[in-house]
């Protein structure tokens, strides 16, 4: 604010003056100007000048700092510099200058509550609270000095103070719907849920047109589980206010909450756009591209937010968990030590460092950590879930169970609640309680389909019709003309939970042999070609270059002396016929297992609602019955040199036997160090790793009898599936 202080002898201050209080900015500051030519050292006209600028959004430090070293007891000046200053997040030098302005202008209520403000908006909440209380001091009828207040209070988590400082600032204000909004947010800070919704329904009665309201309603309904009308808040808090920050990435979070994740990018996107500066939205971003499996770009995410935030703890621990899905288990571990380091009992970081260990096959190691990690917080779900993963659960273990149990009563997050189920469908499998085993087990499924993701059984019949319809015998033969001549890549492949990960470890267990474990590619690279095909009527060849070079740099193995690198992503049976024709000498070996004990191992396995179709048993059924239609069609096109089947139970019967074929069949020389596979030293990290890591059994073989009264409706659904196998 400017006031006249009348003053020069050859111009009237006050005329520049009643320009700005009449918002004729642009012409105030050409006045200015033009005035300084004449006058450069008169401190009123640099005064007139910088708040003209600022108020057109325009740079004025140059001009406010002129001012102010011109007019260097007016207090005013120095509290437009710090607003600039602050502006500009230069909290530093914007805190000294309304230091300055307060001892120029001690009992100044306006200035002591920009200070305050300024000092909790650079993280400094504990030190603006004193300003808050002077101001209140001096004019106790401040409402906005009270609401500030229980701001400042808020941020440090003091929710009962802010309440107070709320409910002051409303007897002052009584139809504020702003400070009413803020009581709700405190009340539900002390858990008071329905009173603080109350609240927040209030204030939105009185100002609809309340952004902040809607937002706050959203959180309130998204704590309450309600998560479509949270989406609804959310979406209405932006229609208000485009460029509300907070909302997009609350809406971003519900979205992610219900598994609608690919919707949620871009409004991660955007509040990063909107400020790129702040290393949480980085995080937001990864997260979400990590949930997608787009590894590399969650990387990159992680990557920036740790620039801007050396010592932010969850990025490291998201670049650690990147690292290890892109096989890089050392850069993974480095990652989780740098995370640690931070915080030393960061949960969160424990436990993925007992996953590590796991993957390795280090499982009481893993344990320790993850023991450590329910000393330090007992209510960390995810160390109860990793227990029972990765061993087979006894009757002493009843404290776990207790624990467990404890943890679902609470009424824990989704997420945590679905994790839990299946660890306890785990546990009652383990001691062979085999009907509490499968209410578990069906509970979760039943609560993952909350996520929103729905397997539509049109559409993957679709999708199969027409890679059967495109890739037929010409297509292939079209490819294989210009194919590559490498014969590295070995595809083992088949549905989910039918050995594949079993053979994979056979397999690397040679010394010549490297598991790069579910190799994300080929999914992509065929919608790629298809949409080539649409738009151009053709592939080239260059293109087909350039996809078959890509494939083999993700597959460039670690070490010297490697000459077959498995990709056992288990959904390449899709694509087998596409990827034979980009590689004329691939060896495909596909697993095959009881269709029940697939489809039940499948439906007991938290793939954390990556595959819908895994959540119920008519999908499972459905998406095998276009599995075996797929398959049937690859065997008619394949060349028997190319296709080895092999079957589950007859791997587990005469392990040396059916090994010796597959090492015959991908052409390298018998080693008997695959008959120890269980001791071979490397990382796995799919479902499977403590299976692996056990010397072959065949109590899985036949598992479904177990079940076999829950599973009538399974069996109805496979039909014709089931023939040839035993029933």
């Amino acid at each position: 604010m400017v006031t006249s202080t009348g003053g020069l002898s050859t111009f009237d201050i006050s005329a520049l003056v009643k320009l700005i209080d009449q918002e004729r900015l642009g012409e105030a500051e050409r006045s200015a100007r033009t005035l300084l030519r004449a006058y450069p050292t008169a401190g009123m006209l640099w005064k007139v000048l910088g708040v003209a600028m600022m108020r057109q959004n325009k740079n004025a430090l140059t001009e406010l700092r002129k001012t102010v070293e011109l007019l260097p007891e007016d207090a005013e000046a120095q509290r437009n510099l710090a607003t600039a200053l602050q502006d500009q997040q230069q909290w530093e030098p914007a805190l000294a200058s309304f230091k300055r302005a307060l001892e120029l202008k001690p009992d100044d209520v306006d200035a002591l509550l920009e200070y305050a403000d300024a000092l909790r908006a650079a993280g400094r909440a504990a030190d603006s609270v004193p300003q808050y209380q002077r101001a209140m001091q001096i004019d106790p009828a401040s409402a906005e000095a009270h609401n500030n207040l229980g701001n400042a209070w808020r941020s440090l988590e003091r929710f009962t103070e802010a309440a107070a400082a709320y409910r002051e600032a409303l007897r002052l204000r009584p139809d504020d719907a702003q400070v009413l909004c803020n009581l709700g947010v405190a009340e539900r800070g002390q858990g008071h849920l329905d009173e603080a919704m109350a609240l927040t329904r209030r204030a939105l009665a009185l100002d609809p047109r309340l952004a902040i309201a809607h937002n706050t309603l959203g959180l309130m309904l998204a704590a309450a589980r309600q998560h479509e009308q949270a989406i609804a808040s959310y979406r209405q808090a932006l229609a208000l206010a485009p460029n509300y920050i907070e909302a997009l990435t609350n809406l971003g979070n519900t979205l992610r909450e219900v598994g609608q994740r690919r919707e949620a990018v871009p409004l991660y996107s955007e509040a990063m756009r909107l400020d790129p500066k702040r290393a949480e939205h980085h995080w937001n971003l990864g997260s979400v591209l990590f949930e997608l499996r787009r590894f590399q770009e969650a990387r990159a995410c992680y990557a920036e937010a740790i620039k801007l935030k050396l010592d932010y703890a969850p990025a490291h621990l998201g670049l650690a968990m990147a690292s290890r899905q892109q096989r890089r288990p050392a850069e993974a571990e480095a990652s989780c030590q740098a995370a640690l380091a931070i915080d030393p009992n960061y949960v969160e970081a424990l436990s993925f460092m007992g996953e590590l260990r796991a993957d390795r096959g280090q499982f009481a190691e893993a344990e320790e950590l993850f023991r450590r990690t329910l000393e330090i917080n007992p209510d960390f779900s995810f160390a109860y879930i990793s227990i029972a993963t990765h061993r087979k659960m006894k009757a002493e273990d009843s404290g776990w169970l207790e624990g467990a149990q404890a943890l679902l009563a609470r009424q824990p997050p989704l997420a945590h609640e679905i994790s839990l189920r299946y660890a306890l469908g785990k546990y009652f499998d383990d001691l062979r309680q085999y009907d509490e085993a499968f209410a578990n087990y069906r509970q979760a499924n039943e609560l993952s389909k909350r996520y929103g993701a729905s397997y539509e059984r049109a559409n993957f019949t679709q999708r199969v019709d027409g890679i059967i319809r495109t890739i037929d015998a010409a297509f292939i033969q079209q490819l294989s003309e210009q194919g590559s001549d490498s014969q590295l890549p070995v595809l083992v492949m088949g549905m989910p939970r039918s050995g594949t990960s079993l053979s994979e470890q056979i397999l690397a267990s040679h010394p010549a042999v490297f598991g790069a474990g579910e190799v994300t590619f080929w999914d992509g690279a065929w919608n790629k070609w298809l949409q080539a095909l649409q738009e151009e009527g053709s592939a080239d060849a260059a293109r087909q270059q350039r996809m078959s070079a890509a494939y083999l740099e993700r597959l460039k193995p670690p070490r010297a002396g490697v000459l077959r690198v498995i990709d056992k992503m288990p959904a390449n049976f899709l694509y087998a016929g596409f990827i034979y024709g980009l590689f004329p000498k691939l060896r495909i070996i596909h697993m095959q297992r009881h269709p029940l004990d697939t489809c039940l191992s499948i439906y007991f396995q938290n793939f954390f609602g990556m595959g819908p179709y895994a959540n119920d048993l008519d999908s499972l059924a459905h998406y095998y019955g276009q599995y075996q239609r797929v398959m049937a069609h690859w065997r008619g096109l394949l060349p028997a040199t190319s296709l080895l089947e092999v079957p589950y139970e007859s791997l587990i019967a005469d392990q040396e036997g059916w090994s010796r074929r597959m090492l015959d069949f991908i052409g390298l020389p018998w080693d008997p160090k695959v008959l120890d596979f269980h001791q071979t030293e490397r990382s796995v990290i799919t479902a499977s790793k403590w299976q692996v890591r056990q010397k072959i059994h065949t109590s899985s073989a036949g598992r479904w009898r177990h079940y076999e009264r829950h599973l009538q409706p399974l069996q109805a659904a496979l039909g014709d599936v089931l023939r040839g196998y035993p029933v």
